[in-house]
């Protein structure tokens, strides 16, 4: 079983990889019910312009399209990013049975990292299983942060030169 989870998030990281030509964090989602890809998205909030287009919101309205039915209990979620609150009540909600995730989210994890939801009683428990292809899961999204500082810190020295260029009369 390990393998397919493997398997599985690799095709997870693929879709991660996907939002990074469009500038995206670069978080990726398969959904899998009884050995069969239903559906697949990677984040894409900054090109939407719109918050809830994370990875695992998108994935699952994909397969509840796609298998006629809000229930995905016979369903398991793979995810290169531990899930926000808001996508792991989505994943509650919808019933998912497993939840497999790559990289802990030190900001922002809600199942075991920074709160978790399972610890509430609500009426469905998703069983986790996280640090699944971590390594790669967690270097991809820090190479993005990396690229992402530098081009912040290279637009404000660009920003800042011409601005002291205008002051300068120039």
């Amino acid at each position: 079983m390990e393998e397919n989870f493997e398997y599985y998030m690799g095709l997870a990281l693929k879709e991660a990889e996907s939002s990074l030509a469009l500038a995206e964090v670069p978080v990726g989602a398969v959904v899998v019910c009884e050995g069969e890809v239903v559906a697949a998205a990677y984040n894409t909030r900054e090109t939407d312009k719109n918050a809830i287009r994370h990875a695992e919101v998108t994935a699952i309205s994909r397969a509840c399209e796609k298998l006629g039915g809000w229930r995905l209990h016979k369903c398991e979620l793979y995810v290169t990013l531990e899930p926000c609150p808001m996508c792991a009540g989505a994943i509650v909600n919808s019933r998912i049975k497993r939840v497999v995730y790559g990289a802990k989210d030190p900001k922002a994890g809600a199942f075991g990292t920074v709160l978790d939801l399972n610890s509430f009683p609500l009426n469905h428990k998703p069983e986790i299983v996280n640090g699944v292809r971590e390594e790669e899961c967690a270097a991809l999204l820090s190479d993005f942060f990396k690229i992402l500082r530098a081009k912040k810190s290279s637009d404000k020295k660009l920003r800042d030169a011409m601005s002291n260029n205008k002051e300068g009369g120039n």
